[in-house]
């Protein structure tokens, strides 16, 4: 079995790091490894599955506290032999840390156990969808592949082969844990500990589902229909309740958490709900005055540019931004009008360009006659 590599150096992000900086450091790389963005590489389908894997783990208080502590051992039970071989952190006196335990509770808040067999909520699970620009403005319907725990068909959670049910452990009582008594140089000390017997589950399955081998649940590939608002924005996260991984004991499925990521658009930039554009318009156009066409979300659009327009001005066009999510108001469209210098003049032009400008004075370069004025003021 290949080494897992260190969750934090996955994100390339330190320990300490803040929740802003553990999903800044995720986006990054599921924009940078996202299957739809690296079709056939397997490389990148590895490091896109193992920032996943990363980030739900380090996201979640829980998870990231016992993976602190143990390693991946304390979050994968299935990694160099589970969280319930941990032989302990002290240096060989692995012992110390369950005298501890009986004297003050342990180190983690309590020594008591919960029933192993009580409901227990599914995990979440964490994905991610590319859409184009105009997809977010006015939303779509697309369909994810998502891989999770379902409950077994066969067993129907319990684990055990069909025609056969799981009986309580006779050694813990299905508690899943044992108390025990240890020498110490204190005297006698009582111990709780997981039952090697069930392995903490209170409960011993005889004869294993061969479905799901006894873990009651099995991995599916389901696909399934995604409603995406209109007006979704860049790093936002839609949650569909309820399918995540089926739970454990009859317990709910968790959620399903997809962020979204928005292809950028030649044309328009978005600021919240504000759609922000540029058009060029020609020197005669920015002069005379003219009427040109605008591009929205919604399609092109007639405005008249007045005349005398600078380079630089912005126009506002109202409610011709992005739907407000959940409300049907909308933000409004910023245009940009930035005056084009005409090049590559002929002669002829240049001559009646220059006939033009002769014709001009001061009443025609309000701008320049003021710039002028303040100059003379400051060196008078």
């Amino acid at each position: 079995m290949a080494e897992k590599r260190d969750y934090y150096e996955v994100l390339g992000v330190s320990k300490g790091a803040t929740d802003d900086e553990l999903k800044k450091a995720y986006r990054k790389l599921a924009k940078q490894y996202h299957p739809d963005l690296n079709p056939d590489n397997k490389e990148a389908e590895i490091k896109f599955k193992e920032a996943n894997e990363a980030y739900e783990v380090l996201s979640d208080k829980d998870k990231k506290a016992r993976y602190d502590q143990f390693g991946h051992a304390g979050v994968d039970p299935s990694y160099g032999g589970g969280a319930g071989g941990y032989s302990g952190g002290f240096g060989g006196f692995g012992d110390m840390s369950d005298i501890f335990e009986s004297f003050f509770g342990g180190f983690g808040g309590g020594s008591s156990r919960a029933n192993p067999n009580a409901p227990r909520r599914g995990q979440d699970i964490r994905a991610n969808i590319i859409i184009d620009f105009m997809e977010a403005c006015k939303g779509k319907t697309a369909e994810m592949r998502i891989n999770k725990m379902e409950t077994c068909s066969d067993c129907h959670g319990s684990g055990a082969k069909e025609g056969t049910s799981p009986k309580t452990c006779p050694d813990c009582n299905g508690t899943g844990t044992v108390k025990v008594g240890q020498r110490t140089p204190f005297g006698v000390i009582s111990q709780t500990k997981v039952c090697s017997r069930c392995s903490g589950k209170g409960k011993i399955i005889d004869s294993p589902c061969p479905t799901c081998s006894g873990q009651g649940r099995t991995r599916v590939a389901v696909t399934k229909k995604i409603d995406i608002p209109a007006g979704i924005d860049d790093g936002q996260t839609l949650q569909v309740r309820g399918f995540g991984d089926a739970g454990l004991n009859g317990g709910p499925s968790g959620d399903l958490n997809i962020t979204v990521t928005v292809r950028p658009d030649p044309v328009f930039e978005r600021d919240g709900y504000d759609i922000h554009t540029e058009i060029p318009i020609t020197y005669s156009q920015a002069t005379l005055g003219d009427e040109i066409v605008v591009p929205t979300i919604d399609g092109r659009v007639k405005y008249v540019v007045p005349e005398g327009t600078q380079t630089g001005t912005v126009f506002r066009l109202k409610g011709k931004g992005v739907k407000r999510l959940n409300r049907s108001d909308r933000g409004d469209q910023y245009v940009k009008v930035n005056v084009e210098v005409p090049a590559n003049l002929s002669k002829k032009q240049k001559e009646l360009l220059n006939a033009f400008e002769q014709s001009l004075n001061d009443k025609n370069y309000e701008k320049r006659k003021t710039f002028f004025e303040k100059i003379k003021d400051s060196f008078s």
